[in-house]
C-alpha cells in the first residue's frame, strides 16, 4: 500500500479497497473480556483468541523472554567469549554499517567491556569494502588493530564461506551473530554460528535482539551484579525497528519496553540524536523508522557508519552533540541525494510505459549513489507494486544493487534463479542485495523479470488497499482508545490498523498546510472528529459525501494524550 505521503506513478493502478472479514469467535471474545468488539476483532485477525493470549498481548512482561540459550550454537559462542575474557584475548567486533549493525555493535562493547575486555570495533566502508565480511575488510582490520585471537561477526558472516575459511587459515576464531539467510553452498566454518535461521524457531529476530539473547545467555553463565541488561532494551528497540523485523512475540515485547526506555534514556548520545530530530519524551515505532534511524543510517549510506557508532557509545554531552549534528548534516545530503536518484529512477519507468506490461523493475545508472538506491527502490515498489531492484555502476562497470519485494515473490529465489548472470547476491525474501556487471544488466533484467512473470498473477501486481475493519466514528469511545494503545507498537507483523469510514461529511474547504497537506473536521452520525491527509489533492478533492481509509493515532502533548485520524485513501461514497 502507497503511504499517504508518497504520491502514485501516473502509469500506476489505484489500488482496490478491501475489508479484512471478521473472525468467528469475536462476539464470544468480547462477551468474555468486556472489550470492545473492534478491539476483539483486531486482536482476532492477530491469532489472539483467548483472554490469557489477550492480557499477555496487551500487558506483556519481561519474565516472559524465553530462555536464550536454545538459540542454535549459544552454547559454544557463550564459552568461547567468555575464553576470550579469562584469558584476556585480543577481541575484535565486525559489524555492519546500518542501524541494527550499529546498535548490535554497541550492545555487544558495552557486555565486554562490563567483563573487563575491550573490544577493537571495526565498521566495513560502504563504498570501498561493502557488506559484510570482506579480505579487504580483513586487511584494515588487521592493519589497525593488529591479528585478533577472536573475531564476532555482528549482522554479517552467515554467507562468507571463501572469507570465513580465510581467517581460519590465519589461526583467527570466529563467531557470527547474524540473522540472514545462509548459502546455498552451507554453513561457514566458525566456532558458533548464531543464527536463528538454524533453527525451528525464533527466525524474527534482528542482530540487535540477538546480541541481546547473547548477553542474556553470558549473564545467566556468569553473573556481573553492578550490570542491567535492561539498560540495553533502548539500542534493541532503534535496531529492531530500523531493521524492520517482524515485532512479534518476544520482538514486541523488547521494543515495548525498548521504547519506553528509549523515551526516558540517559544515554548521552541518544539524548542528543533525539534533540537533533525533534523527538521528545514521548517516542512511537514511526519515531524510530522516520525520524532516528535514518539520521543513524545517514553517515553508512555517504560515508562511515563509524559517526553512528561513537554516537552511541559516547559519553562526552559536548561530543555526542558534534555526532548529532554531523549526522544531521549527513541525512540532509543524504534526502539531496536520495531526490535526486527517485527523480532520474521515475523518469526511466515513465519511458517504460505501461507498467502493465512489466512484471518487476530493474533499473541501473553511473550516477547513483549506492548508499540510496535502497531506499528509492523501496519506494518504487511500494508505489507501482512490483519486485525493484536499484543498481549503482561504479566507474569500472561493476553495479551494486539493491532490492525490495511485495508479497508472494521472494528476492532470494528469484537471484538464486538468475545467479548465471551476476558476480553474488542474497538477504531476505523481501530486501535483498546484488552485484551485476553493467554488461550484464539487461540478460539480468529479462531472467528477473521472467521470474516475477512466472511468480505473480495479475491480481498479485494490484495493490490493495487492506483495512483491518470497517467502524463508525462512534465506536471509539474512551474504552476502546485506551485498550487500542495497548496494541502498541507497530510494526512488521503487527501493523497499524486501517479503517474504514463510510458517508463521513467533511467541512470544507478545511485549512491547508505547507500547501499540499489539509486539515479537516469530519462528521458521521453527530460525531466530529479532526484528520490530516497528507499531499491531498487540494485541486481536486472527491465530492462529498467521502468514504475514508483511515488510521486512529494518539499523540502526547505536555503530557495530555491526544488523539486525531490520518487519512490513507478517500474516494466519494457510492
Amino acid at each position: 500500500m502507497a503511504l499517504a505521503s508518497e504520491l502514485p506513478l501516473p502509469n500506476t493502478r489505484p489500488p482496490r479497497w478491501l475489508v479484512k472479514p471478521v473472525a468467528e469467535g469475536v462476539d464470544r471474545l468480547a462477551e468474555e473480556t468486556g472489550l470492545p468488539r473492534v478491539l476483539c476483532a483486531l486482536l482476532a485477525q492477530r491469532g489472539i483468541t483467548a483472554p490469557a493470549q489477550i492480557r499477555d498481548f496487551l500487558v506483556p512482561k519481561l519474565a516472559m523472554l524465553g530462555d536464550p540459550t536454545v538459540l542454535p550454537e549459544m552454547g559454544p559462542a557463550v564459552e568461547r567469549i567468555l575464553q576470550a575474557v579469562d584469558l584476556n584475548q585480543r577481541v575484535a567486533l565486525y559489524g555492519d554499517y546500518d542501524v541494527d549493525g550499529v546498535t548490535s555493535m554497541s550492545i555487544m562493547c558495552l557486555m565486554l567491556r562490563a567483563y573487563g575486555v575491550q573490544p577493537h570495533l571495526f565498521l566495513p566502508s560502504r563504498m570501498d569494502e561493502g557488506y559484510g565480511l570482506s579480505l579487504d575488510g580483513f586487511a584494515r582490520l588487521f592493519e589497525e588493530f593488529g591479528k585478533p585471537d577472536l573475531l564476532l561477526a555482528l549482522d554479517c558472516g552467515t554467507t562468507s564461506i571463501k572469507e570465513l575459511a580465510w581467517l581460519r587459515e590465519q589461526g583467527v576464531d570466529c563467531v557470527i551473530i547474524d540473522h540472514h539467510e545462509l548459502a546455498p553452498q552451507g554453513r561457514p566454518e566458525c566456532i558458533a554460528l548464531v543464527n536463528p535461521k538454524l533453527g525451528d524457531a525464533y527466525h524474527y529476530f534482528c542482530t540487535a535482539g540477538l546480541v541481546f539473547k547473547v548477553a542474556h545467555a553470558l549473564l545467566k553463565a556468569r553473573r556481573l551484579p553492578e550490570f542491567d541488561l535492561k539498560n540495553m532494551l533502548d539500542l534493541v528497540a532503534l535496531g529492531t525497528v530500523a531493521d524492520l523485523v517482524p515485532l512479534v512475540d518476544e520482538n514486541r515485547l523488547l521494543v515495548r519496553r525498548g521504547l519506553e526506555a528509549l523515551a526516558q534514556t540517559e544515554r548521552i548520545g541518544i539524548r542528543a540524536l533525539k534533540e537533533t530530530a525533534g523527538v521528545d519524551s514521548f517516542i512511537q515505532t514511526h519515531h524510530v523508522s522516520f525520524r532516528l534511524g535514518p539520521r543513524l543510517n545517514a553517515a553508512g549510506r555517504l560515508d562511515t557508519a563509524f559517526t553512528s557508532l561513537q554516537l552511541l557509545l559516547a559519553e562526552d554531552p559536548l561530543i555526542a552533540a558534534e555526532y548529532a549534528a554531523l549526522l544531521e548534516s549527513h541525512n540532509r545530503d543524504r534526502q539531496a541525494v536520495e531526490l535526486n536518484v527517485y527523480q532520474e529512477a521515475e523518469q526511466m519507468l515513465m519511458e517504460m510505459g505501461d507498467l502493465d506490461q512489466h512484471h518487476a523493475i530493474v533499473l541501473g545508472s553511473r550516477n547513483w549513489h549506492p548508499g540510496v538506491v535502497g531506499i528509492v527502490a523501496s519506494r518504487i515498489s511500494r508505489i507501482a507494486n512490483r519486485p525493484t531492484i536499484l543498481f549503482s555502476f561504479d566507474e569500472n562497470g561493476m553495479g551494486k544493487g539493491s532490492g525490495r519485494s511485495i508479497p508472494g515473490f521472494s528476492l532470494v529465489e528469484a537471484i538464486d534463479i538468475c545467479r548465471e548472470h551476476i558476480v553474488r547476491g542474497g538477504g531476505h525474501a523481501m530486501a535483498a542485495g546484488v552485484s551485476v556487471s553493467e554488461d550484464k544488466l539487461d540478460v539480468f533484467r529479462t531472467a528477473f523479470c521472467e521470474a516475477a512473470r512466472k511468480a505473480l498473477t495479475d491480481e498479485a501486481l494490484t495493490a490493495v488497499l487492506e483495512m483491518d475493519a470497517e467502524v463508525r466514528f462512534s465506536d471509539f469511545t474512551h474504552d476502546f482508545l485506551q485498550n487500542f494503545r495497548l496494541m502498541e507498537p507497530f510494526g512488521q507483523h503487527n501493523s497499524e490498523p486501517v479503517f474504514l469510514c463510510r458517508r463521513v461529511t467533511p467541512r470544507l474547504p478545511g485549512r491547508t498546510m505547507k500547501d499540499k497537506h489539509l486539515r479537516v473536521m469530519l462528521t458521521q452520525d453527530g460525531v466530529s472528529m479532526e484528520a490530516r491527509w497528507f499531499n491531498a489533492p487540494l485541486q481536486n478533492l472527491p465530492k462529498p459525501p467521502w468514504d475514508i481509509a483511515m488510521r486512529v493515532q494518539r499523540n502526547v502533548w505536555r503530557g495530555d494524550e491526544q488523539w486525531q485520524l490520518t487519512l490513507d485513501a478517500v474516494r466519494s461514497s457510492e
